[in-house]
Formats: structure tokens, sequence, C-alpha cells
């Protein structure tokens, strides 16, 4: 479905309305911002739709553009006017990256609902920094490293005022702090003799995840919404449910993700059937809640690939915990987006680093639902081995075979051109105001550089180092995954559910416990070692 529609007629008022679209552009076009607008570019020309999502009821959108160009919003929209159908009033003037871009105004409801509320936002923050906190030590990294994960989310409040002009520009040194952190912990690592939990006890933990959860869980059911792309991942999964074609040449574009995007929404469609209508989708949430739960169980897997025996079970309950009082992972699942999936295909790859196949096939699910983690392959292709050839050939293998398994069976009719031109020839060339790159397009050669320099990332890793342990793997992973959407044209909040659970796991595998048991070989055997005095 999409968020408007076109007027049947121009000349004769829609049913229920009281004037015609053509006397709505008219309208439209006498206001100031319009004729501002139309001085400076004589070409502007206007379009008439009636909103049928997220708009006032009874309105229309008038949509003056430029064709062919872009504007410095990345977006050839100029100026949007919204006129009650009824009387012609103007309700709504709109201009710059707010044009055409309704999530960029700020408007109620605000992404993430109630979640933005100080009294759920700040106490989730307090535990996410606090359970990790050593008062003793206040300047150790992993401090800096909490405290700008959470500082995202003084872009977010500036994104929820409508402020996009100074959200996105905060987004950058953060993404780029951790790029860097990540690429340090993968290339030169160091392991802190300190308790990565100074004062929690693991019971107290464990709790503590059960709490978090169940809070998680019952906000979503109590106040949440379901974004467009969770929205078109259920209509997905229903058109493979009826037989219909997945993807189709279209102005909607919910058909942009990759086949598994939809297959995996095909349980939860079929528990939840769809209606038709854009209400609140039941199937969305169930799917994003699964997909929750899956990081959350993957995040304790990942911990014991970390560490072995009862430190890996402890290393992946702090990972979980984290995860779990981290505010943008559930801002994530405030809006039912799909982005979690990602998350956990991801995490999941990573905690079975030790099989090729299998890393190969979860990372070949992640890869043909949203595309970007296939950046990774070539790290994965080599995870920790020496080198050799057959442990990569076995991921190339399952990577390859799950991607092509899942996806022959959905080539539209167009063939694969059609394919790549409804999903990544799309998503290349969408337009949006939420980057750097549409806001200031002076800037285009930074983004090349980094465009550049990402791909180059993806390549070298496979290599270097050449020796590299689980959590270098991860650390390197992160590392990928942010130079990926360090150059994107469209960047957005619900991206760090792809990056934080491995950034986390990198940051926190470099502590051990210095009073702990180890492990020691003794003759073939192992015993636990006293702790030393």
């Amino acid at each position: 479905m999409p968020e408007s529609v076109t007027p049947r007629s121009q000349t004769e008022p829609p049913p229920g309305f009281g004037i015609s679209a053509l006397q709505a552009r008219s309208i439209a076009a006498r206001q100031p911002a319009v004729q501002r607008a139309r001085a400076e570019h004589p070409e502007l020309e206007g379009t008439v739709s009636i909103p049928t999502f997220g708009g006032d009821a009874g309105t229309f959108e008038v949509l003056f553009y430029t064709p062919g160009e872009a504007s410095q919003y990345g977006s050839d929209i100029r100026v949007e006017v919204v006129v009650s159908g009824l009387t012609g009033d103007v309700f709504e003037v709109w201009t710059g990256p707010q044009a055409g871009t309704p999530l960029a105004r700020g408007e109620e409801p605000s992404v993430g609902r109630s979640l933005n509320a100080p009294y759920f936002w700040l106490p989730l923050a307090a535990i996410f920094l606090a359970a990790f906190f050593d008062p003793r030590r206040p300047l150790r990294l992993l401090h800096l490293d909490l405290v700008v994960l959470l500082a995202f989310g003084l872009s977010h409040l500036y994104f929820n005022q409508g402020r996009v002009d100074v959200s996105m520009p905060l987004v950058y040194p953060l993404l780029a702090y951790l790029v860097v952190r990540m690429l340090l912990a993968g290339f030169r690592p160091r392991e802190r003799s300190e308790r990565l939990v100074p004062r929690l006890p693991v019971r107290w933990m464990a709790i503590g995840l059960v709490l978090l959860v169940a809070f998680r869980v019952g906000l979503n059911l109590a106040d949440s919404n379901v974004i467009d792309v969770g929205y078109a991942s259920v209509v997905g999964a229903d058109r493979i449910v009826h037989g219909d074609e997945l993807y189709v040449s279209n102005d909607v574009h919910g058909d942009t993700y990759g086949p598994v995007n939809y297959l995996a929404y095909v349980p939860f469609e079929l528990l939840f059937p769809w209606e038709g209508a854009w209400d609140s989708v039941p199937a969305a949430h169930a799917a994003a809640i699964t997909f929750d739960l899956l990081t959350i169980v993957g995040l304790m897997l990942l911990g014991t690939t970390l560490r072995p025996g009862r430190r890996g079970r402890q290393l992946g309950l702090a990972l979980a915990f984290a995860w779990a009082a981290y505010p943008f992972s559930l801002l994530a699942l405030q809006e039912n987006t799909n982005d979690l999936m990602v998350a956990a295909f991801v995490v999941l790859a990573l905690a079975a680093l030790r099989s090729p196949p299998g890393r190969g096939v979860l990372l070949g699910l992640a890869g043909a639902a949203k595309f970007a983690p296939l950046a990774l392959a070539p790290l994965l292709a080599r995870g920790t081995g020496d080198g050799r050839a057959r442990p990569a050939l076995a991921f190339a293998l399952a990577c390859t075979a799950v991607c092509v398994a899942v996806t022959v069976p959905f080539i539209p009719d167009g063939g694969l051109s059609e394919l790549y031109d409804t999903t990544i020839g799309f998503q290349l060339g969408r337009v949006s105001p939420f980057s750097l790159w549409a806001l200031y397009p002076s800037l285009g050669w930074i983004q090349t550089a980094l465009k550049l320099g990402a791909a180059a990332l993806a390549v070298v890793v496979a290599f270097v180092p050449r020796k590299r342990d689980a959590r270098q793997v991860v650390a390197l992973a992160a590392a990928v995954l942010i130079a990926v959407q360090l150059p994107a044209a469209h960047w957005f909040y619900f991206y760090l559910a792809w990056t934080a659970p491995l950034v986390l796991a990198a940051i926190m595998s470099g502590y051990r416990d210095p009073n702990g048991d180890e492990r020691v070989a003794v003759d073939g055997w192992s015993r636990t070692a006293a702790p030393p005095d």
C-alpha cells in the first residue's frame, strides 16, 4: 500500500472532499515559499496526492519539485504544501529536508514513541553504563566506549525536534570513533586485567536480563509502531504465501530487500495474517520480538566463542545484558524494523566462527536479507584460520548456495536486471535527507573516498592480520560494517542494531578478571589453577 495516492480526477473533488486536486494545486502555488522556489527554479513543477498513511484525513499533499535535479537535501522536492480537502485552507508548508520527508519533521508520534520519554530512556542508559562502571578506574577505556554508544542519543534528541541539520552531523564523529576503535581492537588487540563487571554479581545480572527482556517485550506490545520497512516485510511475506510475484516494477519500493527478508516473515504472517491495511500489523511485532530474542541468544553463544567455559558463559550473559539495556537496540524493536533480523544473523554467524559452512550459511542469510552484510564475506571466509583454501572454500560454497537458493525462485519476469533495479539499484539511487552527504553535497569527494576505503578494508581484513583470534575477527567485522555505513546515502539509528552487538563483543571480550579461575593444560588434561594471592 502506498503512503499516498493520486486523485482519479484533477478537476472533480474526490468523494468526501470539497475542492478538486487542481484547485488545491492552485492554492498551494500562491504560498510565498512556493513563489520563492519558483523564482529560483523556473522549471518547478507540482504534483497532487492524497495521503493514505501518516497524514491528515481529507487533505491534499502538493509537492513542488525540479525535474531531474537533486536538491541540496538529496531530493528534487523543494516545497510541500498540505491543503484541506474540504475548505482549501493551508495547514502546513514544508521546505528543505522536511519537504517530502515526514520522518524529518519531528512530528508525533515520534520514532520510538514512549521510549523517548526521559523516564524510560535515561534509566536504560544508566543501567547500560552503571553495570560496567568501575569507580576505582573512572578513566578506563570501556567507560568511554559505552558513553560513545550512548552519545547517539544527543543526535536522536535533535532528530525528534525536526533538526536534521544538527542531528545528522552529530552522528559521524561517533561513527568515526567506533570504526577507529574497532580497527585498533582488530589489528592491535590489548587484553586488560580487569573485571568486566566490577560490582554486579552474575546472578543479579541474569535476573536483570530477564527483567529487561520482559520490559522490552511489554513496551513493544503496549506502545510501539510498525514503520514502513516492517510493514513492507509483512506484505512481501503475504505475497509469497499467496503465490504473487515478489519483485515488481512499482513506485512503492516495498520490494527493495533481499528474498530472505520476506521469507523470514512468512511464519509470522501465517500466524497473524495481514488484513490488507497498514494497521497494527501484529506479524511485524511478532517478527521483531523473535529477532530480538535471537540476537540475545546469539550474544550468549558468541560469548562462549570468545572465551572458553564459565568465562565464556559470563561474557555472553554480559553481552546479552548490555544489548537488552542499550536504548538504540530497543528503538529498533519499538519501530518493529527488520534491522533486528540482520543483527541476529550476523551475531549468530560470528558465534559459529569455528564452523566455515555454518558461518557461511548464516552470513548468506544476512546478506540475502539486506545485502550490506555481504561486505563481511572476505573476512569470514578467512575466519581465524591460517589461510588454508579448504575452510574458505567451504564458507564460500555455503554462503553462495544460500544466496542462490533463496534468490532463484523469486527472479521476476524482467530477469536479474529488474531484480537489481528494484533492490540494490534502488538502494544505491535513493535520495534521503538522512546523511551528511545529502545535507552537504559539496562533501561528495569525502563520500567517494569513504566508499573506496570501505571496499578496500573489506578486502584487506581477509589477509591482515595473518594471525588473528575470534575477538579480532569480531572487531574487524564491526569496523567493516561501520565503514560501509559511513558513506551511505541514507543512515538511520536502526543501523546501530547491526553494529552495536559486535562493538560490545569486541570491547568487552578484552577484559579478563585477574582473580578468576584459569584453565591450564597438564599432560593433556586440564585443571583449575588457584587464583593468585
